[in-house]
């Protein structure tokens, strides 16, 4: 009974030691954390050029960081985190708003992911919101495997209407997250990735993965840059980035070659940056901080 026992023991402790989720490595979260978890968020404003239907449109983008206690089971921010055990998980946050007008009317955008800080997980949830006159989508996937996604798309054309999604791979949109944690975690080379969700909504194309290229190389003395190349050749994405922690992005670029070989190339370029506890600052004596960040809408 005596070995039973410490057999039985052994493999329970095999099975919980086995299914831990691995750690990120090689990041000083200790000095990670001085400007991550100091109760605040980075705030970036971007000049945007961003072509739809054809066109270059000027407008304004807004990247948010944050870092959140985010509930595993269901993938939300929690309430209550210091009453959540197990259950709470750290996520860094970002929420990109991209804003410009299409002739008579405007376009708002918003893209949220949330990826484990410490946990060697891919992003646990991505979402995404079209806003425009002739109506709204609203998509949102959730991590349901290693690398596997579920989730809903609504949309208000009769073709998409409200469909399911499934995915396998790694989102093009956990990149950025990955670059802020620590740009060792981007997976180099050869590479299963599916596209932005913005992307995907501007494509109406079925969201699904494809083989592509990683890479990162120095543009300057003090920046970076993360090349993703689509192995069908229809789409680039290049963001630039600051070679040291934090790891601040200063600008990125999207080339999608259209079926004729012409090419649309939308561009963000870094015009401000504050850390700040924005959700404490909605008064109008704090409007003169949108001045500060050149935010003109």
């Amino acid at each position: 009974m005596k070995l039973q026992t410490i057999l039985f023991t052994a493999s329970i402790l095999l099975i919980v030691s086995c299914s831990k989720t691995p750690t990120r490595e090689n990041i000083d979260f200790e000095e990670w954390g001085k400007y991550w978890f100091q109760g605040k968020a980075e705030i970036s404003s971007f000049d945007l050029i961003q072509y739809r239907y054809g066109e270059e449109r000027q407008g304004e983008a807004v990247l948010i960081f944050v870092t959140e206690d985010f509930s595993r089971k269901k993938q939300v921010k929690l309430d209550n985190p210091q009453d959540a055990g197990n259950d709470k998980i750290a996520v860094l946050k970002m929420n990109q708003t991209r804003d410009f007008v299409t002739g008579i009317y405007p376009y708002h955008i918003m893209l949220s992911a949330f990826t484990p800080t410490k946990e060697r997980s891919q992003g646990l949830k991505f979402s995404s919101s079209v806003q425009e006159w002739c109506g709204q989508s609203f998509s949102q996937i959730n991590l349901s495997g290693t690398d596997s996604y579920s989730g809903n798309l609504n949309s208000y054309f009769e073709s998409e209407g409200d469909a399911s999604i499934s995915v396998t791979g790694l989102a093009e949109d956990d990149l950025w997250n990955l670059i802020r944690i620590s740009p060792s975690e981007i997976p180099l080379g050869g590479v299963s990735v599916f596209p932005s969700l913005i992307y995907q909504r501007f494509s109406h194309q079925e969201l699904a993965a494809e083989e592509a290229f990683i890479r990162i190389q120095d543009i300057s003395n003090d920046r970076k840059q993360l090349e993703l190349t689509y192995s069908s050749g229809i789409r680039v994405l290049k963001i630039d980035f600051e070679k040291d922690f934090p790891y601040q992005i200063m600008a990125w670029e999207e080339t999608h070659t259209r079926s004729d070989g012409s090419k649309e190339v939308t561009q963000a370029k870094r015009k401000a940056v504050k850390v700040l506890d924005y959700w404490k600052r909605n008064k109008v004596e704090d409007e003169f901080l949108r001045d500060e960040l050149k935010l003109k809408n």
